[in-house]
C-alpha cells in the first residue's frame, strides 16, 4: 500500500465575467473521493450553480483562490486561466480545462515557465469512442443550440409555429441553421419543437442524414468535404464563393438564423456577409453562437445587439452559463471521465501513450508538447 500523500483535486471560483459554471458538482467530488483523491473547491465557487460550499461532502473549502492554488495538484476548471491564476499555481501542477491557446498564445509561455502539465478539453478527439463521455464541447453545445434559439424566439417580432387564428392562419417562421455540429443539431430540435420551418446548411456532406432525421430540410452544399476528426475544416477561396452563391438565397428567405459553424483551433469562419444581411427583411434575427470565436456573420460584435437594415445581430457571449445547472453538473461529469484514468490508489498515473491524453495534452516540463500548438509559442 503507497503511503504517499494522496493528490489534491482543486476546482477554483470562475473569474472570467459572466462565467457561472463550475468545474465540480458533488457527485464528481465523492467519485473523485471514492478513488483515494482529497477535493478542495474555493469557498462559493458553486454558488452561481445553486451550490453551496456545504453541499459538497467530504470536501476542504479554501477561503482564497492564493491559498486553494498553493495546495492543489491538479486544477480542475471551466475557462481558461488568467496569467493571475497561473502565477498562483504551484511548480508543476496540472491543469485541465478549456484553454483555446490559439485565441491567447501568451498563456502557452506562462504555463512552460511555471512547468504546468495542461490539458486543454476543447482538444478531445470525437473520433474515439470512449472519449465521448470526456467530450465538454459536445456537451456544452447542447446548452448552446438549445439557448440559441430561445434567444431568437424572444427577440422575434413573430410567431414561430403556424397558428389559425379569427384573424387567419400565421405561416410558420423560416429559420436557417448554419453549422450541424451538436450545437447545430441542437438548434434544429428546438426550432422544430417551437413549429418553425426549419432548414440547414453544413460543408460536411455527412450531417445530411442528421439533419433531416430532425425534421429539418438540408441546403446541399456546392462543394462535398469530408469531416477531420468529426470537425469541419477551413474552406479554400473558391469553396468560400460557391458557398456563398449557395447560401445568398435561403438567407434572404429566413426570418431566423442561427450560426454555430467552428473551425477547431481556429476563428470562426465569416459565413454571412454585410451584403447578405442587407438582403434579409426588416425584423429578421441572428443569433451568431460563435460570436466569441469571431463570429459567422461579419457584423457580429460580442455580447452586443446591432441592427443593421432592421435585421437584429445577437452576438451571443457564453451561452452554455445561462443553464448553468444543467451545464456545470455534464462539464463536471465530462471531466471526472477525463481524470480519472489517470488516478491509482490516489495517486496522478499520466498514461502519455493513451489517445486521448496524448491528443489534448498542451504543455509539460517547461515545454509545449502538442505538434499543432508549437508555432503558437514561437
Amino acid at each position: 500500500m503507497s503511503m504517499s500523500k494522496p493528490v489534491m483535486i482543486a476546482v477554483p471560483k470562475e473569474t472570467q465575467g459572466g462565467e457561472t459554471r463550475v468545474a465540480l458538482v458533488n457527485a464528481t467530488a465523492e467519485k473523485f473521493i471514492k478513488l483515494g483523491c482529497s477535493v478542495a473547491i474555493q469557498t462559493t465557487a458553486g454558488a452561481p450553480s445553486l451550490i453551496r460550499d456545504d453541499m459538497y461532502k467530504n470536501v476542504t473549502v479554501y477561503q482564497t483562490a492564493q491559498e486553494l492554488y498553493r495546495n492543489a495538484d491538479v486544477v480542475i476548471k471551466v475557462s481558461p486561466p488568467t496569467d493571475e491564476e497561473v502565477d498562483n499555481m504551484k511548480e508543476g501542477a496540472v491543469l485541465i480545462s478549456l484553454l483555446y491557446p490559439h485565441t491567447r498564445p501568451s498563456i502557452l509561455k506562462k504555463l512552460c515557465d511555471k512547468k504546468i502539465t495542461s490539458f486543454a478539453l476543447e482538444m478531445i478527439p470525437r473520433t474515439i469512442s470512449r472519449a465521448q463521455s470526456m467530450d465538454v464541447l459536445s456537451t456544452q453545445a447542447t446548452v448552446v443550440g438549445y439557448k440559441a434559439v430561445l434567444i431568437a424566439a424572444n427577440t422575434s417580432k413573430i410567431f414561430f409555429p403556424m397558428l389559425a387564428t379569427a384573424a387567419g392562419t400565421m405561416r410558420p417562421a423560416r429559420v436557417l441553421v448554419i453549422g450541424a455540429g451538436v450545437a447545430g443539431l441542437q438548434a434544429i430540435a428546438t426550432a422544430k419543437r417551437l413549429g418553425a420551418r426549419v432548414e440547414a446548411y453544413d460543408v460536411r456532406r455527412e450531417t445530411k442524414e442528421e439533419v433531416e432525421s430532425l425534421g429539418a430540410k438540408f441546403v446541399q452544399a456546392a462543394t462535398t468535404m469530408k469531416s477531420d476528426g468529426g470537425y469541419a475544416r477551413e474552406l479554400g477561396d473558391e469553396e468560400k464563393k460557391q458557398q456563398q452563391a449557395v447560401l445568398e438565397q435561403h438567407i434572404a428567405e429566413s426570418d431566423f438564423i442561427i450560426t454555430t459553424a467552428g473551425i477547431p483551433g481556429k476563428k470562426a469562419p465569416k459565413i454571412i456577409s454585410k451584403a447578405m444581411v442587407k438582403m434579409m427583411k426588416p425584423g429578421s434575427v441572428i443569433v451568431d453562437a460563435m460570436a466569441e470565436m469571431g463570429g459567422n456573420c461579419e457584423l457580429t460584435k460580442v455580447g452586443e445587439e446591432v441592427v443593421h437594415h432592421g435585421v437584429v445581430i445577437i452576438g451571443a457571449k457564453n451561452l452554455a452559463s445561462s443553464l448553468t445547472v444543467n451545464a456545470s453538473d455534464m462539464f463536471a461529469k465530462n471531466a471526472f471521465n477525463f481524470v480519472s484514468p489517470m488516478i491509482s490508489n490516489g495517486e496522478l498515473n499520466i498514461d502519455w501513450l493513451d489517445q486521448v491524453i496524448a491528443a489534448c495534452a498542451v504543455t509539460h516540463t517547461g515545454k509545449i508538447i502538442n505538434d499543432n500548438l508549437k508555432n503558437l509559442g514561437e
